[in-house]
């Protein structure tokens, strides 16, 4: 099992050039398709005299849009290089949100940034809302990181669908990773439970000829804040998760594991929803 096609976001924020390149290699690894996509969104309608006003952006808006998609475009394929893998570019007259998204039919892998973005809403990435829409796994890549060889892979195990989508999704860098080590957080009344979920997603990737070490985390303080300093101990280089086992909003107002790993994992995540 591997990726086939590899996606990956270009866009004006400071770690696009990084991203690239990481994908890049991502691409070179698994002998995958790497295609390059971008939007650049049209200006919204605006309200006159209580009537929504929609011309659509003029000729020569259109016309320096489409030139910008096509500056993003050449620089991709600079950075990429000559290489005998497929690359491809997409660039869309759209939000990159939508651009993404809708390309995603065409991934086996997305990659985008997972650090703040850009405030320019028609040329950046939210990437919460990539992961709840675009049904791929998504691998969030930290600005100071520019390259991701899974030589140790922690799994943040939760018994949820998200969570197993995730570890079925992240199985080509699993078959890569010299060690991989399955952890849970949990109450210490929940130790008993937590172990038994480990015993079963230790034996299921064993299946699959996947050696795996299992760990049980207490949550002295926080998830986020126990998956976070367990990754560093370990000098991880990719930790996978499910991504929004709650609402989103609830992540958000109350705090979670996807909000934490988006805003605080100094390595790449991959999350799937």
């Amino acid at each position: 099992m591997s990726y086939a096609t590899v996606m990956v976001h270009v866009g004006i924020d400071a770690a696009s050039d990084a991203r690239v390149r990481l994908a890049s290699g991502l691409g070179e690894r698994f002998h995958a398709t790497l295609i390059g996509v971008a939007g650049v969104g049209p200006r919204p309608p605006f309200a006159a005299e209580g009537l929504v006003v929609d011309f659509g952006p003029s000729a020569e808006e259109k016309e320096a849009m489409v030139q910008e998609l096509g500056g993003l475009g050449a620089h991709f394929r600079s950075l990429v290089g000559p290489g005998n893998r497929p690359v491809e570019w997409r660039g869309s007259l759209d939000f990159p949100l939508e651009a993404v998204t809708r390309a995603a039919r065409a991934a086996d892998l997305i990659v985008i940034g997972a650090g703040p973005q850009p405030d320019d809403v028609f040329r950046s990435l939210d990437p919460g809302s990539v992961i709840l829409r675009a049904g791929r796994p998504v691998v969030l890549v930290p600005d100071a990181v520019d390259t991701l060889v899974p030589h140790k892979v922690l799994v943040a195990w939760k018994d949820t669908r998200e969570a197993r989508r995730a570890v079925a999704d992240a199985l080509p860098f699993l078959h890569e990773a010299d060690s991989v080590m399955v952890a849970e957080v949990c109450s210490p009344d929940g130790e008993a439970a937590a172990r038994q979920n480990l015993d079963d997603i230790g034996r299921h990737l064993a299946r699959h000829r996947i050696a795996v070490a299992t760990v049980t985390v207490h949550d002295e303080g926080s998830a986020i804040d126990a998956l976070i300093r367990l990754a560093r101990e370990e000098r991880v280089d990719l930790i996978v998760a499910g991504g929004y086992g709650h609402s989103r909003l609830g992540e958000w107002m109350f705090g979670g594991v996807t909000r934490g790993l988006l805003t605080e994992s100094p390595v790449c995540c991959l999350l799937s929803h």
